[in-house]
């Protein structure tokens, strides 16, 4: 995805492609940034399970929330800055985690996606519910 992403076109502001200048070996990659991401590029399209941001610009928040949710994922969000209006915003997001000025799910919260990022929670009460049957008994006398 790295890679993908210097070929159409995005700015690489730091890290890269290859092993962090400490590492010799194993399935690491350095802290790298991007700007200029375009929605049609495939980092914005797809999951990075890494240490990758991407920079995109937005002309208003409708624009910013259309930008986020056009995506077949939907594993986590971030929404950062005045915390009335992220309020506002983290509703609209297609993702089942959705952080505002923080980053990773509240203690007890429920992990798990939207769309094509899965089905189902782990932790949390909703965690617990999926491993319950639901029975439901009609036409007892109270």
């Amino acid at each position: 995805l790295i890679q993908s992403a210097i070929d159409e076109g995005a700015t690489l502001e730091t890290g890269g492609t290859g092993l962090p200048s400490n590492v010799n070996r194993g399935y690491y990659i350095k802290p790298t940034v991007f700007s200029g991401v375009t929605p049609d590029m495939r980092i914005a399209k797809e999951e990075v399970f890494g240490p990758v941001a991407t920079i995109m610009a937005y002309d208003d928040l409708d624009q910013a929330v259309d930008i986020a949710n056009d995506t077949e994922y939907g594993l986590s969000a971030v929404v950062s800055g005045d915390p009335a209006k992220a309020a506002e915003i983290a509703p609209k997001l297609r993702a089942g985690m959705v952080a505002v000025n923080a980053w990773g799910p509240g203690p007890g919260a429920a992990f798990g996606g939207y769309k094509a990022s899965g089905n189902g929670r782990e932790g949390g009460v909703f965690g617990l519910k999926d491993f319950m049957e639901v029975k439901s008994i009609s036409g007892i006398p109270a």
